[in-house]
């Protein structure tokens, strides 16, 4: 924190994203381009555009991130396994995968264990963040969802999709962190637009933040973009 100076010093932090249905691959062309410009962490894309991200990428210290059973992480643990494999095998070089929600709440938490720890398994040694989907969490079940997360190995928990009710809050941030300690990583992603945004997570507890809008974020302007 104490190197955050200025919004440029934010782009370490990012993980630049393009999820919207709609894109193209000249979209994915873009944006991994302004994230080599920019110097973000990473360019998220769902897994088809994964390997144009990786082209563009390559020779730059930006990674490709694949989206696995995004949106509603309602796939079987299998698929999730497979497309995070394909993912992979086309270039991806972290893996976000979505939490099966409806088992979480159906209190089947072997299930949940499962579908994390296949795509963990199926990723290695490529790091694995888990989406949460807070917004449809209770605080109980934000904290089993961390736990259960931790225990299949994955490398961080991450707040939201952006395509659920809600994005990131620094109390569900703040949550996520003391539960899952220091050796796991947390992700806030959705709603993030502006530099100040984006500290007040960090001073939350999180270490990786997840926007559409970071191009903006880094240039102290304010999107009213959504996610």
């Amino acid at each position: 924190m104490e190197s955050i100076r200025s919004p440029a010093d934010l782009a370490p932090y990012i993980d630049h994203t393009l999820l919207k249905p709609e894109a193209r691959a000249e979209d994915v062309v873009r944006v991994a381009e302004e994230a080599r410009k920019h110097g973000f962490a990473t360019v998220c894309v769902n897994s088809v555009h994964v390997a144009t991200a990786a082209r563009v990428l390559s020779g730059s210290n930006t990674v490709p991130i694949a989206v696995v059973g995004f949106p509603l992480g309602a796939a079987l643990p299998a698929a999730k396994a497979f497309e995070a494999r394909e993912a992979i095998r086309l270039g991806a070089r972290e893996i976000d995968m979505v939490l099966n929600v409806g088992a979480l709440k159906a209190h089947d938490y072997a299930l949940v264990h499962q579908d994390i720890a296949a795509v963990v398994e199926a990723s290695r040694p490529v790091p694995v963040k888990v989406i949460l989907e807070t917004a449809l969490l209770t605080d109980e079940e934000k904290v089993l969802a961390c736990a259960l997360a931790k225990a299949a190995g994955a490398a961080f928990v991450k707040t939201s999709t952006g395509f659920g009710p809600g994005g990131a809050t620094a109390e569900d941030v703040a949550l996520m962190r003391r539960v899952v300690g220091d050796d796991v990583g947390v992700k806030a992603s959705g709603g993030i637009r502006s530099a100040e945004d984006a500290m007040k997570m960090l001073r939350a507890g999180a270490n990786r933040l997840g926007a559409s809008a970071s191009v903006a974020i880094v240039t102290g302007q304010t999107s009213t973009a959504k996610y």
